[in-house]
């Protein structure tokens, strides 16, 4: 099984505050790796550097064996990479299906392709996917008039718009009413097998990650704290240690 992302003794401070610090991971193709750790360890900061939005100060970040420590973030969502955030970056003013559509340009599109009127089989893609994360009733809303939850859902289905080979979400389950939840889980489960997604998940719900994730890493104070299964992060004294010593 070979690993998507390789992250290699990276480094990355602000000021004197030290975010992450000479940190290693691997993420292998196809299968879930989950990111823990209290407030304040370096789990955003991480992912910010993996998908480009600052440079690392040392270190090595590769994406199928390609080093894209130096590139941008469009450039590594071309190839193939993307993530998800905390707080929904949606448009509120447009509909579900306006918001699906114009979330495609980030992947493959050209310039020019941005004035042009959007094929049908894109259109249907669209809904597809609207119907895939429970949304196609609501497609025809602004997504403004969403729930927190429901938002959450549709930035999913644009994510899953670009056919990324690699998603990344950072608390996918934050906010989101414990009933919409297990929806949320089982569609994740579906995009990695079905879809063939490999994800990258940050998650503080330690139910849903440890029901979710083949391996986790946690970091504590923006270092490597322990990797392992499940099971293993379950069962490991500094873990438990680290999340107590956090409240």
């Amino acid at each position: 099984m070979s690993n998507l992302i390789e992250v290699r003794n990276v480094s990355k401070a602000f000021g004197g505050v030290v975010a992450n610090d000479s940190i290693s991971i691997e993420v292998p193709e196809g299968q879930i790796t989950g990111l823990i750790g209290p407030n304040g360890s370096g789990k955003t900061t991480l992912f910010n550097s993996v998908v480009g939005y600052h440079p690392i100060d040392s270190g090595s970040i590769k994406f199928k064996d390609k080093e894209i420590s130096k590139l941008r973030v469009q450039q590594i969502a071309r190839l193939g990479m993307l993530r998800t955030f905390q707080q929904t970056r949606i448009y509120g003013n447009m509909n579900c299906i306006d918001n699906m559509l114009i979330s495609v340009p980030h992947r493959k599109a050209t310039f020019f392709d941005m004035f042009k009127p959007y094929p049908n089989e894109l259109r249907d893609k669209a809904e597809d996917l609207l119907e895939f994360v429970g949304l196609y009733e609501k497609r025809k809303l602004a997504s403004g008039d969403l729930s927190f939850g429901q938002q959450k859902l549709l930035e999913f289905a644009m994510a899953l718009m670009n056919e990324p080979e690699v998603l990344l979400l950072d608390e996918p389950t934050a906010g989101i009413n414990p009933t919409l939840i297990n929806g949320l889980i089982d569609r994740l489960k579906l995009a990695n097998t079905e879809f063939g997604i490999t994800l990258f998940i940050i998650e503080h719900n330690m139910r849903v990650i440890m029901n979710m994730a083949d391996n986790i890493y946690c970091l504590a104070h923006g270092e490597l704290l322990a990797s392992g299964t499940p099971d293993q992060i379950q069962n490991d004294q500094s873990v438990i240690d680290a999340y107590l010593g956090a409240h």
